[in-house]
C-alpha cells in the first residue's frame, strides 16, 4: 500500500489505509532533498553544539513507543494501535521500516519512524522527549538521505512545523510520478 501512496492508521477494529485526503487535502507533502530544504536559524545553534548523537535502528521499538505515546491523539486514541505497532515491527524485521534516532547522554531523546522503498523514504511519525531532539533528527535524516542518493522524502501531510523546514505540497499525479520513479531505484537505507 505504501507504493501506492497510502499509509496506515489504527482503527477501532484493525488497520485502515489512507492517503492525504483523509486530512482534507488532495495534495501530498514532501520534504525537498535539495537546497530548498531549510534549517531554521534557531536550530543551527543546537546543531553546531552537537549535543545529540544520531543512530539508525538502534532502538526501533523505543521510537515506535515514543511515537505512539507522544500525546497526539485521534479521537482521544493514538493512531499507532497495537495492530499498527505489529505492522511496523514486521516491516522492520523485513528491512523496510526504520528508526532515525537522536540520543542524549545515552538516553533516547527523539526520533523519526518511516518506511524505505527504493529511493523513497516515507516519514510516518516523529517524537521527542528532549527539546529540539526530533528537529535535529529531521535535519540529520535529510543529510543521511542525500548521502545515500534518496530521491523522495514523503512527509504525507503539510503542517506549519514541516513548512518551516521547506516541505512543499505537490499535486497527486506529480506525487505518484515521483513515488513510482523513486521506488524503482535500488537504494538501501542501511548497508
Amino acid at each position: 500500500m505504501y507504493v501506492q501512496g497510502y499509509f496506515p492508521l489504527g482503527l477501532e477494529h484493525g488497520i485502515g489505509w489512507f492517503d492525504q485526503r483523509a486530512y482534507g487535502t488532495s495534495r501530498r507533502a514532501v520534504m525537498p532533498l535539495d537546497d530548498r530544504f531549510h534549517i531554521p536559524r534557531s536550530l543551527r545553534r543546537t546543531l553546531n553544539a552537537q549535543r545529540f548523537e544520531v543512530r539508525t535502528n538502534s532502538d526501533f521499538a523505543g521510537v515506535l513507543e515514543g511515537c505512539a505515546t507522544r500525546g497526539w491523539s485521534y479521537q482521544n486514541e493514538t493512531w499507532i494501535t497495537p495492530e499498527v505497532a505489529q505492522l511496523y515491527l514486521a516491516l522492520h524485521r523485513y528491512g523496510f521500516a526504520h528508526s532515525f534516532e537522536t540520543w542524549l547522554d545515552g538516553e533516547l531523546a527523539g526520533g523519526i519512524l518511516g518506511v524505505s522503498l527504493g529511493a523513497a523514504f516515507i516519514g510516518d511519525t516523529m517524537f521527542y522527549r528532549v527539546s529540539e531532539a526530533s528537529k535535529v533528527a529531521l535535519v540529520r535524516l535529510v543529510e543521511y538521505l542525500r548521502q545515500r542518493n534518496f530521491e523522495l522524502f514523503d512527509v504525507q501531510v503539510q503542517n506549519p512545523h514541516l513548512a518551516r523546514f521547506g516541505a512543499i505540497e505537490v499535486d497527486p499525479l506529480e506525487f505518484q510520478h515521483q513515488l513510482l520513479q523513486a521506488t524503482q531505484k535500488p537504494v538501501a537505507f542501511v548497508d
